[in-house]
């Protein structure tokens, strides 16, 4: 359809609404999604999106599940969890990754009556693996004695500023977005928004070239995904933004 945010009035949200009378039965068990989507491209929603979207799974039975494998643990900059700026209290949230600082590691976490409902075998060949618990424990220890979440919302704050004005420098840049966690989506023109994957490519190895290591997503393969560490400063964020600058003036727009 095309439509575009404010002007659309949130039809996103209702089009959940339309699939599930025409998709399902009618009754649901549950509704997962990604607070900010990762290897999507760091699609931030609407700030009314999941609000709407709650209303509307409970509406039909089921459940709201957060899946934080990627904003989780502070991602996103001054929460645990990126479903907290959206206001929403999901009934299960998963987690994985980074809560670990890199030691193997899945998490759910769900309401006492949710978690009490469940019957039969609970059998895992890794699960409860003490070794792992330790690292999640020291690394969730380790976050908030560092004040870490804070960190990474005042210096992703900080990168958000310098991106905005690398994207004045380079026109190949068409969108910034993304909290604490960063993205920039590479276009062929601004305005017609068309999708720039080749030139997202060699700039990312270019970065890579040059001794900055950045990810890559999203529908079309046009966006760099940045996602530094939450201890990352703005002394980093000052070492990286030249590469990324040297970078884009290395591949031709």
């Amino acid at each position: 359809m095309h439509l575009k945010y404010p002007d659309c009035e949130v039809a996103c949200a209702g089009d959940v609404e339309n699939l599930i009378q025409t998709g399902t039965s009618g009754s649901i068990a549950a509704f997962i999604a990604e607070p900010i989507q990762g290897v999507g491209g760091f699609i931030m929603p609407p700030k009314e999106y999941l609000k709407i979207v709650f209303k509307i799974v409970r509406q039909y039975g089921g459940l709201f599940i957060s899946d934080e494998v990627q904003t989780g643990c502070g991602r996103t900059g001054g929460r645990w969890f990126g479903i907290e700026r959206w206001e929403v209290l999901p009934d299960m949230i998963t987690s994985a990754k980074g809560m670990a600082n890199g030691a193997p590691i899945g998490l759910t976490v769900t309401t006492p009556e949710i978690a009490g409902s469940f019957r039969g075998a609970n059998i895992a060949t890794f699960g409860g693996n003490p070794v792992t618990s330790v690292a999640a424990k020291a690394t969730i220890e380790l976050i908030e004695e560092e004040n870490l979440l804070e960190n990474a919302r005042v210096v992703g704050a900080y990168f958000r500023g310098k991106l905005e004005e690398l994207q004045q420098k380079h026109t190949s840049i068409g969108d910034v977005r993304g909290t604490g966690l960063q993205a920039l989506e590479l276009v062929k023109d601004r305005q017609t928004k068309e999708p720039a994957p080749e030139t997202t490519t060699q700039v990312m190895e270019r970065a890579r070239q040059n001794g900055l290591l950045v990810g890559k997503g999203g529908l079309h393969g046009n966006v760099l995904r940045l996602a530094p560490m939450l201890n990352t400063s703005k002394s980093d964020v000052d070492e990286a933004i030249p590469i990324l600058d040297k970078s884009f003036s290395e591949v031709p727009s």
